[in-house]
């Protein structure tokens, strides 16, 4: 046997484990804004993102898929932190040529008459859309869902007098988390700082605790000269100076 068979074999030394952030979003909720903001802020930490169906808003967090879940209230908050962002404006959906399509707003109380269809029976709003441009009835969706499915033969218009819908920010609390990493929870604090408008500059944001190394002081480029006395002043102050045309009258003197 050769020395170099004899010799033992030493593992390669692993690459540390590289932290990512992912997060899933409802439909309706465009987080464009949010993702650029990390990617200007965070560029050693990917973000990945994924949109989720509204009952799987909150499957995504306890089965690991996601850190973070962008949800739509109301949800069962037993185990989670959930901060309310806004609220959604709600729309009524019709067939195309429905007589709501002459008003730019429609009042619930003027719809007593028509049939709404139940979005959550017809498995999500994609479904319930598609029933509406058969002509089987109403139904009452968040604007943004209604403008992100966009389904043909159908029209919307403002809802007035229905109770609203909020999104909402959701992610486990520390005791339902298998184990607390300091490191992820200052990934997680980083990214809610975004969402909720804090600054780069702001003091809750964990990447605003790094200090900046310190800049030592410029040079004094003055000089040691002596200064040069100040001149008396050899006339006296024109009176007139800085007034405007005609501000003193005239007159012999």
């Amino acid at each position: 046997m050769s020395a170099e068979e004899e010799a033992p074999q030493v593992p390669a030394p692993s690459e540390p484990e590289r932290r990512e952030l992912r997060f899933a979003y409802v439909a309706g909720v465009t987080p464009g804004k949010w993702i650029r903001r990390w990617e200007e802020r965070m560029p050693g930490v990917p973000l990945h993102s994924f949109m989720s169906d509204d009952g799987a808003q909150l499957t995504v967090l306890s089965d690991g898929s996601a850190d973070l879940s962008f949800v739509r209230l109301p949800v069962e908050r037993e185990g989670l932190n959930v901060i309310p962002l806004y609220e959604e404006q709600p729309v009524v959906v019709a067939p195309k040529g429905h007589e709501i399509s002459v008003f730019e707003e429609v009042a619930l109380a003027d719809l007593a008459a028509e049939t709404f269809l139940d979005v959550a029976e017809l498995g999500g709003p994609e479904t319930a859309l598609q029933v509406v441009a058969s002509g089987a009835g109403l139904a009452v969706l968040p604007m943004s869902v209604a403008r992100h499915f966009n389904v043909k033969d159908t029209v919307a218009r403002k809802l007035t007098g229905a109770p609203t819908t909020q999104i909402a920010l959701a992610w486990p609390s520390e005791a339902t988390r298998d184990a607390a990493d300091p490191a992820m929870d200052e990934v997680i604090e980083e990214f809610i700082g975004i969402v909720r408008g804090r600054t780069a500059q702001s003091s809750r944001q964990p990447s605003a605790k790094v200090e900046a190394p310190k800049k030592e002081p410029k040079p004094d480029r003055r000089g040691t000269g002596v200064k040069k006395p100040k001149v008396a002043q050899r006339y006296a102050p024109n009176p007139d100076k800085g007034r405007g045309k005609g501000s003193r009258k005239k007159g012999k003197r």
